[in-house]
């Protein structure tokens, strides 16, 4: 059976009751409740119930770190950006679900991660999955029938070894593994047109990032694309340059004011040309290792600030709070406040804060413990600021390093 609402197997039904069972503690912060979204995790885990529990506890988990629930209204990516990174939705294909266009050759990758942080441009695509997934609720609400998965298509002309380099196909698996982890079932099929003969090499770089399945929903299409591509979406819903008949208001072929074409980024957006940050402290983190601050907050909504740069290769972040007394306790059994991640500060200098919802001792980790070869040298500034609203006293702080 499919596994879809409406054709589950008696044993497929039987588990989606008890998925539904196992749920009640989270299902009313889940952006949906219905028996097609529940679906969609229990497919991604070939209906193993305890596997598809863990996997839409941490999803969670992941909306809450990252304000996924509300990023589409309160948060906007930088300018650059805005400006510089392609693609976009325009039309739908003939099922309803909408389409999105990834236009490869003009980006500028090496750019774009000079001139903004790695977690910006993850964020933007979070921003966009997240428009996606509202607009195929729209959709659903506006066909009487569920729609919950988009076509996807790279325009690959243009795709050449700047696009293959290391620190973009590094961000590019990150995407990917956040799509895979975070919006199962998000993709109906991916259309690669205008492929050069570079496409497989670039293919072989990030395909260990998808899964099986995600893979089996790749068609690369030869020549015949336009002609293809007419076969699963109506002209009408189709930009002229593209094959069929859509254009924008003003007649413009490229639907541009949908559809982002980038460009290459004007080296006055480059952070390291134009942000010179003075650093109070710089410690070399030895390769396999990683390095904790400790900070005590004394006051609930203090601010805890960082900025920090790397040399020559990236950093591992995160930040952690203690929850026992004593130095004994290890990182994997703090409280994570921020998740680590990779940043590539050694292109552009992370600068960025969080309020810490109550007093305690924060815990500040460079990690480089993924790094078996090379050591890295890390320029940092941190600091904990007083609540703003009442509290006029410092807050004093006191730090420990741990090389370990």
């Amino acid at each position: 059976m499919s596994g879809r609402a409406g054709v589950l197997s008696p044993k497929q039904a039987q588990i989606l009751t008890e998925f539904r069972g196992r749920l009640q503690d989270i299902l009313p912060n889940l952006p949906a409740q219905h028996d097609h979204y529940l679906l969609r995790w229990l497919r991604a885990r070939s209906f193993n119930v305890q596997k598809a529990e863990a996997m839409i506890r941490k999803h969670l988990e992941f909306r809450r770190l990252m304000n996924v629930d509300t990023i589409v209204s309160d948060w906007k990516p930088p300018e650059v950006i805005e400006k510089y990174v392609s693609g976009g939705m325009c039309g739908y294909d003939r099922e309803g679900s909408p389409v999105w266009y990834d236009v490869i050759g003009p980006l500028d990758p090496k750019g774009l991660l000079s001139s903004a942080s790695k977690q910006d441009y993850l964020k933007t695509k979070i921003l966009h999955t997240e428009k996606l997934a509202r607009e195929c609720r729209r959709q659903s609400e506006k066909l009487g029938r569920n729609i919950e998965s988009i076509t996807l298509i790279y325009d690959c002309e243009g795709l050449g070894l700047k696009h293959m380099w290391k620190p973009a196909i590094d961000v590019y698996g990150e995407i990917l593994t956040m799509f895979e982890d975070n919006y199962p079932e998000g993709l109906k099929r991916v259309f690669l047109i205008k492929a050069p003969k570079l496409l497989p090499v670039a293919y072989n770089l990030i395909k260990h990032f998808l899964c099986e399945e995600t893979q089996h929903k790749i068609i690369i299409v030869g020549s015949n694309w336009q002609e293809v591509l007419r076969q699963n979406i109506d002209a009408d819903q189709l930009p002229v340059v593209y094959g069929g008949t859509l254009t924008d208001p003003d007649g413009d072929p490229r639907c541009r004011t949908k559809i982002k074409y980038g460009g290459v980024v004007p080296k006055s957006y480059y952070v390291q040309d134009s942000v010179k940050v003075q650093y109070d402290s710089s410690v070399t983190v030895s390769r396999g290792s990683t390095l904790q601050l400790e900070y005590d907050v004394k006051a609930p909504s203090s601010l805890l600030r960082w900025q920090f740069s790397s040399d020559g290769a990236d950093i591992g972040f995160g930040v952690y709070r203690r929850t026992k007394e004593g130095d004994s306790q290890k990182l994997s059994e703090m409280l994570q406040v921020l998740p680590s991640e990779r940043y590539n500060a050694h292109l552009v200098p992370e600068d960025s804060c969080l309020t810490c919802p109550e007093p305690g001792v924060y815990v500040v980790c460079f990690d480089n413990s993924y790094s078996l070869l090379q050591s890295k040298k890390v320029n940092y500034n941190v600091e904990v600021l007083p609540p703003a609203e009442g509290h006029l006293q410092t807050s004093s702080s006191r730090t420990n390093l741990k090389l370990q």
